[in-house]
């Protein structure tokens, strides 16, 4: 452990003699508000500490898992610190306005979302006995998929996970089972309406209607028809592997019955409150120089006393008898406050355009085909909500120039639709590549090996799984749509 740390300092301190000089740049404009733009004079080399940041989640937990368990909060804290101060001390006020609106406007709205649907949904259980058969498997995973787009893939993926994991904890092979829980309650199965997943919500806010992303039902179909069927026949060969078919349960079946149901009008009331926040208009507050809307903040305190309600209504038994406990929000809440904070520079990068040293990425995006696979391997990363809205104003940028932001949405529509799909089905299905691609992915796999799981590692899940699994479903996404 003592080399561990020696390690981290020594890291930090090649780190600052190197990034300090090397983001320093000259030329950058001034956004409406007079902070200098970022985006246009950061460069390359501000990206590392994300990269550091990933790679300690990818690798602490195989090399030094002790190590991780106990200090993940203050890695995160060591690589946001890494990327904070040397911007803090060249760009100043610029650079702290940035880091607060990344933290206020997203980070903050986006843990609060997900402790109280982490929280409301673990008063739900759902008590009998189910037990994790392939078929049984497959309609858990069909009802979250369809559920997912009408309470967005955090709540759906909330309320099914522990149900989920418990139906099968008497089968020896279950990480594959969460991987694909993940691929499509957590993230394809949210794509059909803007309550879905935070990037078509993004959508919806600049003009797109509401029912329009009904659209992406036949890429969201064939991508999940094709997981499902694959997901039957792997769970069918290890069901009948493990000897279980035909064999009777033991002990007295018990009736489903859900304890806590009350809790789903919690439920409701937070879906509710974020489809009205996107609905009305309030006017605007400025918190620390960041502005935000005042129905956004009156929808993170209304989440919140959904919470609060929960954890006063909801009888104690019912969260320890669903084995609820409050590390995986502590570990997602420390995690991607550091994710959060080193993501600042790619994402002004991005949001540069051609002006930002990611104009190399941004340049070669021409065809819809284009649009969706850029889209989707930086949302696979990053947020994916700002990655939509930079390729989104791309699209109308490149179409419509100069012409205001209602009437182009509009007429990108009803012009040249296919590339609204590409950018909405790129940033909503690549989400499901890495734990990290979507919020609700690194809570299912926490949650489930607290429940005693095992889950592939950050890069076992994507050599594993998504690569060999979702990457050759995307390319035939591509070539019967774009």
């Amino acid at each position: 452990m003592k080399n561990i740390r020696l390690s981290l300092l020594l890291i930090v301190i090649i780190l600052f003699a190197f990034c300090l000089p090397a983001i320093a740049a000259e030329g950058a404009t001034n956004d409406t508000h007079g902070h200098v733009n970022l985006g246009e004079i950061l460069s390359l080399y501000s990206i590392i500490p994300f990269v550091g940041i990933l790679l300690s989640i990818a690798l602490f937990p195989l090399f030094a898992p002790e190590f991780w368990h106990h200090h993940f909060g203050k890695v995160s804290a060591f690589w946001a610190t890494v990327i904070a101060v040397p911007l803090l001390i060249i760009y100043k006020g610029d650079a702290l306005h940035s880091f607060l609106h990344i933290l206020i406007a997203d980070y903050v709205p986006f843990i609060i979302l997900l402790w109280g649907l982490f929280t409301v949904s673990g008063g739900i259980l759902l008590r009998g006995s189910l037990r994790g058969t392939p078929m049984v498997n497959t309609i858990i995973i069909i009802i979250g998929t369809i559920l997912a787009s009408w309470m967005g893939t955090t709540g759906a993926a909330m309320l099914l996970i522990r149900p989920f994991l418990r139906a099968n904890d008497y089968r020896k092979n279950r990480a594959f089972m969460v991987v694909f829980f993940i691929f499509l309650v957590a993230n394809i199965g949210g794509s059909l309406t803007p309550v879905g997943d935070p990037p078509l919500f993004l959508g919806f806010l600049h003009g797109v209607p509401f029912f329009w992303t009904f659209h992406l039902l036949p890429h969201m179909l064939l991508s999940a028809v094709i997981l499902l069927i694959l997901y039957f026949a792997i769970d069918t060969y290890f069901y009948n592997k493990e000897g279980l078919k035909g064999k009777k349960v033991e002990g007295e079946k018990e009736p489903l019955r859900l304890a806590g149901s009350y809790n789903l009008i919690f439920l409701v009331g937070i879906v509710g409150s974020v489809i009205v926040s996107g609905l009305v208009d309030w006017g605007e507050v400025s918190t620390l120089g960041v502005t935000r809307s005042a129905q956004e903040w009156a929808r993170d305190g209304f989440i919140i006393i959904m919470g609060i309600l929960s954890l006063i209504f909801t009888d104690t038994v019912v969260r320890e008898d669903n084995d609820f406990s409050w590390f995986p929000i502590k570990e997602v809440g420390f995690l991607f406050a550091g994710i959060f904070t080193t993501m600042t520079p790619c994402l002004l990068l991005l949001l540069a355009g051609s002006k930002g040293a990611l104009a190399f990425i941004i340049d070669v995006v021409e065809e819809p085909v284009h649009y969706f696979w850029i889209t989707g391997i930086l949302s696979s990363f990053l947020d994916n909500a700002p990655t939509y809205l930079t390729f989104f104003s791309t699209a109308l940028g490149k179409f419509y120039s100069g012409v205001p932001e209602s009437v182009a949405v509009a007429k990108l529509i009803a012009e040249n639709q296919i590339y609204l799909i590409a950018i909405s089905a790129g940033a909503v299905f690549f989400g499901a590549n890495t734990y990290i691609g979507n919020a609700p992915n690194f809570m299912v796999r926490s949650i489930a090996e607290e429940a005693g799981t095992p889950m592939p590692s950050f890069f076992g899940y994507m050599i594993k799984y998504s690569t060999i699994i979702l990457i050759p479903v995307f390319i035939v996404v591509s070539f019967v749509f774009f």
